[in-house]
């Protein structure tokens, strides 16, 4: 149940981001896949932990793991968190559209 919540919460962020003219996009890392589709998604690049959500600013790369109020950040969202942190991005967890709108007015500058 968590996961469809989840789901329907990064629609609305989605929907929210690129109506204030933001460049957002998934990274369909997750959900439920055969052992064939997984093993080719493997060898062409799918990384445990990266997170759900990216978007490009000008001069920065903010990518946002989506959460349910509940959800719990795992050991390699973790870890790809603090990598992209020391790589000079930002890596943030959003589990309402407060987040969403307080990354709306801090950059407002870089959507429409």
């Amino acid at each position: 149940m968590r996961k469809k919540e989840e789901h329907f919460i990064q629609v609305t962020m989605v929907n929210k981001l690129r109506n204030a003219g933001f460049l957002v996009f998934a990274v369909p890392n997750g959900g439920a896949r055969n052992k064939i589709t997984a093993s080719n998604l493997k060898r062409e690049g799918v990384l445990a932990g990266v997170s759900d959500l990216v978007i490009v600013l000008k001069e920065n790369v903010v990518f946002i793991e989506v959460k349910t109020e509940k959800g719990i950040i795992s050991k390699s969202q973790k870890e790809f968190g603090e990598w992209v942190n020391k790589l000079g991005h930002e890596w943030q967890v959003w589990r309402s559209m407060k987040e969403v709108q307080k990354f709306i007015d801090d950059n407002r500058y870089f959507g429409k």
